[in-house]
């Protein structure tokens, strides 16, 4: 029996999570469930898990949440701080951090320090602050397995493998709802276009992470520290299907791929297994049905996020995790028709010109990078704003 904490348990990685503890209880529970807000749901997983521990991250929700679980003999905590410290607790085997964004760094690290293992869905952890991440991990007992279909792909690709044999890996990329839009179109797409994508039902957020192919910008960053390898020999590509997760070239001119249905259960169930896989836990793939697989190279002219990647890990230090700070605020200011989708680019790339950076940072200079990024971001965002509704009026 392997004792789950689920970092996020609403959320879309977090519910199919549950998914697959619900349907294996002599092997998995779940001991510990966070939330950000979302109490309601939060409570419908207690009912039905009952962990030892919940916790809502929106301290103005808590009461709900105690005077429901309660009664029920469940443990009930609010915050930031509550969050963090649960992940330490010694009925926690492993912790699947599917939270998004910024949010996942402080409790995976002290998920790490407490030596437990981590399912790792949360890209932002790596991306924010890889090099710490990977420090940390130097002096614990914790593993890390990648959730991120991507990353398990290469994970299962190299099982077996010497990796000083490793040519390339190959992350492949949908290319989003707008992979054949001009840059004219680009500039008029809405919110709701953005959320429509074609292959994968995810989180709002990442969504629009897809459509931007900023998320590839970040997989890039967190292969390079997962897999220890150099940005230069990470290679992303655009396969529209979502067949082909991700590949590995080696130095013999093999390359191997993972191959199936774009549906996450099968890489969180593979993360939760120890590499153990568990049968019937996602949509069977039909080869016959995806006979023909395409393959084309990204354009970084209309989708410049995916650049960022490059320049992150070349400037290093607090760099990335100053793109990731930037990125939520204009993620979210694009969410409420506030800029333009080509705009989120530009809050990314005026944050970064503006920012101090640290190029050795410890867990306090990543906290105050974060902050940084964030007040600059929302600060191009006015701008922004301004300058949109100055032309508006013009008579």
């Amino acid at each position: 029996m392997k004792n789950i904490a689920i970092l996020g348990s609403t959320g879309s990685i977090g519910t199919q999570t549950i998914d697959i503890i619900a349907s294996a209880p002599e092997s998995f529970r779940a001991t510990v469930l966070t939330a950000g807000s979302n109490v309601d749901l939060l409570i419908q997983q207690c009912r039905k898990l009952r962990p030892a521990l919940a916790v809502i991250a929106d301290e103005s929700r808590y009461r709900e949440l105690h005077e429901a679980l309660a009664p029920l003999g469940i443990h009930t905590g609010a915050g930031a701080d509550a969050i963090a410290d649960a992940m330490t607790r010694d009925d926690v085997d492993q912790v699947v951090t599917a939270t998004v964004g910024y949010s996942g760094l402080i409790p995976t690290l002290r998920a790490i320090e407490a030596d437990k293992d981590i399912a790792l869905a949360n890209k932002e952890t790596l991306v924010a602050a890889g090099q710490l991440v990977t420090e940390c991990l130097d002096a614990s007992r914790s593993r890390v397995i990648p959730v991120d279909s991507e990353h398990s792909a290469i994970y299962q690709c190299l099982r077996g493998e010497r990796h000083d044999e490793v040519s390339r890996l190959i992350i492949t990329a949908s290319g989003g709802p707008f992979r054949n839009f001009t840059a004219a179109q680009l500039r008029d797409v809405t919110a709701a276009d953005a959320l429509r994508h074609p292959n994968w039902v995810m989180g709002a957020k990442i969504t629009i992470d897809s459509a931007t192919m900023i998320n590839k910008a970040f997989e890039i960053i967190e292969a390079r520290w997962l897999f220890n390898i150099d940005a230069d020999r990470i290679m992303p590509v655009v396969h529209p299907q979502s067949i082909v997760h991700s590949m590995v070239e080696f130095h013999d001119g093999a390359v191997k791929a993972q191959l199936g249905t774009p549906d996450m259960h099968l890489p969180i169930a593979y993360a939760l297994g120890d590499t153990t896989r568990l049968p019937d836990c996602s949509r069977r793939l039909s080869i016959t049905d995806f006979a023909h697989l395409d393959f084309v190279e990204p354009d970084y002219e209309r989708f410049p996020c995916l650049g960022l990647a490059r320049r992150a890990l070349d400037e290093g230090g607090t760099t990335a995790c100053a793109v990731n700070a930037a990125n939520e605020i204009a993620n979210l200011a694009f969410r409420q028709g506030r800029i333009a989708f080509t705009d989120i680019y530009t809050v990314i790339d005026s944050t970064l010109e503006a920012m101090t950076q640290t190029e050795c940072p410890s867990l306090d200079d990543y906290i105050a990078a974060n902050t940084e990024g964030r007040a600059r971001a929302a600060e191009a965002v006015k701008c922004l704003e301004a300058a949109a509704s100055y032309v508006t009026t013009i008579p």
